[in-house]
């Protein structure tokens, strides 16, 4: 608890400046460790400080993360601070990736604007993109409008680093929990595929548990950056990278776990998945589907393709919400011949 409380400030001087902005409640017992979670991932807001209130910690953060409660709170800004808002006289809207912020907006002036406030502030940001299409293609990425900087950034989540570059790779930090959620189920020596690798953002840190690790990818960039990212992190040796469609790939009965993260698509896999189950298997099928029946699709499709296995549904998570009434969920379910 030592870091929070060098932090808190609970005799505010009536000089301050307050600002209304997202914060992460938590109790004291549990601020430290959750703190520092949010460090890794680059959320706490370098603007405002951490405070405490009726027998809560409220951590500042740049954006809401998915898993922990949130609240709109009115906190002090951190004396000697440029924030954009200084600037730009309103809050901007972006998010963050390693030392990316990352805009929508359809305005281009008010978006030069912004990147120009979030450069010139004291934010941990050295590049500014703007969206300029939907994640697309078979590769999953999008175009960017780059107004400062350029597109590569080292991104840190849980204690390990990932190298990207947000032109080539499709990457979402916001799933940061739902990887750690998974990511800790994972024992040593456990064979773990990923059939949509990315730039290991699964593989990476399974290998760090002690898994011998296979990420499978078809973006070539991907893989590249999936390499380096094992070399980074010390897991070289435990990690396998493979530029392939997953269908064509030689590890037949042979994984303890696989990650299908690939909504709206997994169903077309579950063959191959079942394929390249071992004889007992967990399965972290993920999904998008309608609030009515968000788990049914994908737990029906699983017992089909699996057939002349044992089916057990361990855990029916919600990952996020997608869209109005669709639900982003995850289906951890164990096979067993």
């Amino acid at each position: 608890m030592s870091a929070v409380k060098r932090q808190v400030h609970s005799d505010r001087p009536v000089s301050r400046r307050m600002t209304t902005v997202p914060c992460v409640r938590v109790r004291p017992s549990e601020g430290e460790a959750i703190r520092q979670a949010l460090a890794e991932q680059d959320l706490i807001h370098p603007g405002y400080e951490i405070t405490v209130e009726e027998g809560r910690l409220y951590i500042p953060v740049v954006e809401a993360p998915d898993g922990y409660a949130v609240e709109e709170r009115s906190v002090p800004e951190r004396d000697q601070q440029t924030m954009p808002a200084d600037t730009l006289g309103f809050e901007p809207s972006y998010g963050r990736l390693g030392d990316i912020a990352i805009l929508d907006e359809d305005d281009p002036e008010r978006a030069t604007e912004i990147a120009d406030a979030l450069v010139g502030s004291d934010l941990p940001v050295a590049s500014v993109v703007n969206r300029a299409s939907k994640v697309k293609g078979e590769l999953r990425v999008r175009e960017w409008d780059v107004l400062a900087g350029k597109t590569t950034t080292v991104h840190r989540e849980y204690g390990t680093e990932f190298a990207l570059d947000v032109a080539d790779v499709y990457f979402s930090p916001r799933l940061a929990t739902e990887r750690h959620r998974v990511v800790e189920q994972v024992r040593d020596d456990e064979r773990f595929i990923d059939m949509f690798a990315g730039v290991g953002p699964f593989v990476v840190p399974a290998a760090a548990r002690g898994a011998s690790a296979v990420g499978v990818d078809l973006n070539p960039a991907a893989i590249e950056f999936l390499e380096e990212n094992a070399e980074r992190n010390g897991v070289a040796d435990r990690v396998t990278a493979i530029n392939a469609d997953v269908r064509e790939i030689e590890y037949t009965d042979w994984a303890d776990r696989i990650v299908m993260n690939l909504p709206h698509s997994a169903e077309e896999f579950l063959d191959t998945a079942v394929g390249l189950a071992g004889d007992e298997c967990v399965l972290h099928y993920y999904d998008i589907q309608h609030e009515d029946d968000p788990f049914g699709p994908g737990e029906r499709a699983i017992r089909e393709a699996a057939s002349e296995y044992a089916v057990a549904v361990e855990t029916r998570h919600t990952v996020r919400s997608y869209a109005p009434h669709e639900l982003n969920v995850c289906l951890d379910v164990r096979i067993t011949q």
